[in-house]
């Protein structure tokens, strides 16, 4: 019998396939698969790197989606979620998805494929909530500047939204919880890494970040926003559903002093 190994990957999506690819030709047990920022070592398993190889990558890829183009979205978005062991989970799913049972991954009542599943519809519902909640700034560079911070790492699933109803400005989406951005520079995305010291949220407190018309625009929406709601007509629980609170201080229209 084989010892289990820990398998280590550079914490990005295709180390992840190139680690499954690796597993699957070798036939590796698997202990666990960690990303080598938070990699620990097991009491009773070996560890190996694994570098990131963009044709094995793309085999898995490929591979999975000739099985199922849900199950290649599944995999991606789930991957997002950061949810802890979901490196371990989603190679169970994908060792579940190539078993010779037909629409395995149309399973729900087996455990790993409903949490993919589950994973999976959160990360979509926070993708459309990021498309509907960024609120950009112009800055005194001429570029559109916003900040979010999701429960997810949905950056890499709205660049397409961004890009295609902003592609005649210059914009910076930067994610305050993960250090790091994308920038369109009129011609194409490119991520950017960031380490920003202040964060600027949408409060009363002025910013030299920012042009004078940028804050005389917020000014004009935030007054805007209050003159249409009729205070005893909010329903706030059914408000806070639709715009947590969590959001609030990165948009215009509930500016707080600060």
């Amino acid at each position: 019998m084989k010892e289990a190994k820990i398998l280590i990957y550079d914490g990005s999506f295709n180390g992840f396939l190139t680690t499954v690819f690796k597993a699957f030709d070798e036939r590796i047990e698997i202990a666990d698969i960690q990303k080598n920022s938070v990699a620990q070592r097991g009491l009773f398993s070996d560890t190996e790197t694994v570098f990131t190889q963009m044709d094995k990558a793309k085999r898995v890829w490929n591979g999975i989606q000739k099985k199922s183009n849900s199950a290649i979205k599944n995999i991606y978005f789930a991957f997002l979620s950061e949810s802890k062991g979901i490196e371990l989970l989603l190679y169970r799913y994908i060792r579940k998805l190539f078993s010779p049972i037909d629409m395995v991954h149309l399973n729900f009542s087996d455990d790993t494929i409903l949490k993919i599943s589950q994973l999976a519809k959160s990360v979509g519902r926070e993708k459309h909530r990021m498309e509907a909640f960024v609120r950009f700034q112009l800055t005194q560079d001429g570029v559109y500047f916003a900040n979010i911070e999701p429960d997810f790492d949905v950056l890499p699933l709205i660049t397409k939204h961004f890009r295609s109803r902003y592609a005649d400005q210059q914009w910076l989406i930067y994610d305050v919880k993960r250090k790091y951005g994308i920038f369109y520079d009129l011609h194409s995305v490119e991520i950017i890494s960031l380490d920003l010291q202040d964060i600027h949220a949408n409060s009363i407190q002025k910013s030299s970040v920012f042009t004078s018309q940028e804050y005389d625009f917020q000014d004009l929406w935030n007054n805007y926003f209050k003159s249409t709601n009729i205070k005893s007509r909010i329903n706030m629980k059914l408000h806070t559903q639709h715009v947590p609170k969590r959001y609030w201080k990165y948009l215009s229209e509930k500016k707080q002093a600060g």
